[in-house]
């Protein structure tokens, strides 16, 4: 195979590690959207296409607090509707804000890696809090039917 380039050392381990990357991203995005649109049009806060704006390099940022606070009031709003026990007062709520905050503090030099890390472990709980808050409403969806 003749390349029409050449990478500097390291590079393919780069573009594979940004591609992986970008991947997790729309994955996790994927999941917002499905939560979004397993609540009805009348409970979201939000459309189910806006959670792809997150993809806007540090427009993200920003808008991950707006998507963390409407997606929390969007589940709680269908909860009520359909008469569901969450327990929350506003469903993954906390643990979104202190991931998009913990997010926000890793460009800080003196703790970028303590922030990054714990925002990391933030993500992911708030990821899995997500996909079990949508499991909940369509199973009760389901019984209902």
């Amino acid at each position: 195979m003749i390349l029409l380039f050449s990478l500097p050392a390291g590079g393919e381990f780069i573009i594979m590690l940004v591609l992986g990357l970008l991947l997790t991203k729309i994955f996790y995005v994927l999941a917002l959207q499905s939560t979004l649109k397993a609540i009805s049009i009348e409970n979201r806060k939000m459309p189910a296409r806006n959670v792809w704006l997150l993809l806007i390099p540090l427009f993200g940022t920003v808008w991950h607090f707006f998507i963390v606070s409407r997606l929390a009031d969007s589940i709680k709003a269908e909860a009520i509707s359909k008469n569901i026990l969450i327990g929350e007062p506003r469903p993954a709520y906390n643990i979104g804000i202190a991931m998009c905050i913990l997010n926000c503090l890793s460009v800080i030099p003196a703790i970028n890696i303590y922030a990054a890390m714990a925002s990391l472990i933030c993500w992911i709980l708030y990821w899995v809090k997500i996909i079990g808050f949508k499991n909940v409403l369509l199973n009760a969806r389901t019984k209902l039917d």
